[in-house]
């Protein structure tokens, strides 16, 4: 299982039966008829059913790198920021692909290997030392094109169905005005969503709503 998100999937069930979904409202900057993976969305307001994603934005905020917590000869916070520093300016394909291809050079370790539980969102520090799962991949991808100054509504983590492993996985999509970039730690190069035919999309979100996606 490549992301510990079963308690994910059963709030977001639970949540649909109560009937604890407001209607959809399409989110300013993005494409009228987004479709991820050729699926409708609605979109959400509030996280009360994503608290791992709470936790990772509070700690990320006010996350500061120190000897203590990030130990030089471990951690690669130094070398992330660095990345940051020589992709400004360039393209935001560049960017993109910069930032996929760095993040993807990290270890994938199981969320109880790293922490001793099953479902763990990691802060972009605690993934440059320890490496992680696939929702670890999306997180800091998701944070190094913040820092580039990709808007919030141009991303979203999104967790899937892949319907060849029949497994839940999480990827991060860069939304632009005529395409949708996924950016997979399975993969090398971001591709367009339109490519991707076994991944059915659960929910997304950003720092400032989420989505959920329908047939």
């Amino acid at each position: 299982m490549r992301i510990g998100s079963r308690a994910l999937f059963k709030a977001l069930a639970l949540a649909f039966w109560l009937g604890q979904y407001s209607p959809g409202i399409q989110a300013q900057g993005e494409p009228a008829e987004l479709k991820l993976f050729g699926y409708k969305e609605e979109r959400k307001e509030g996280f009360k059913i994503f608290p791992q994603w709470v936790s990772v934005m509070r700690r990320h905020e006010n996350d500061v790198a120190t000897p203590e917590n990030c130990p030089a000869n471990l951690c690669r916070v130094a070398e992330w920021q660095q990345l940051i520093a020589a992709l400004r300016g360039r393209s935001p394909r560049e960017q993109i692909a910069g930032v996929n291809a760095f993040a993807n050079r990290f270890r994938y370790v199981l969320d109880q290997d790293n922490y001793g539980q099953s479902d763990y969102w990691a802060i972009p520090r605690e993934f440059l030392q320890f490496g992680g799962d696939c929702e670890d991949y999306a997180i800091i991808k998701y944070f190094s094109l913040r820092q580039l100054g990709f808007p919030p509504e141009s991303l979203r983590i999104v967790v899937v169905q892949d319907a060849n492993l029949r497994i839940p996985h999480a990827v991060l999509a860069v939304i632009s005005r005529d395409d949708v970039l996924i950016l997979d730690n399975q993969v090398r190069e971001a591709v367009s969503h339109r490519s991707i035919a076994h991944y059915v999309p659960v929910f997304s979100l950003n720092e400032r709503n989420w989505w959920m996606h329908l047939p």
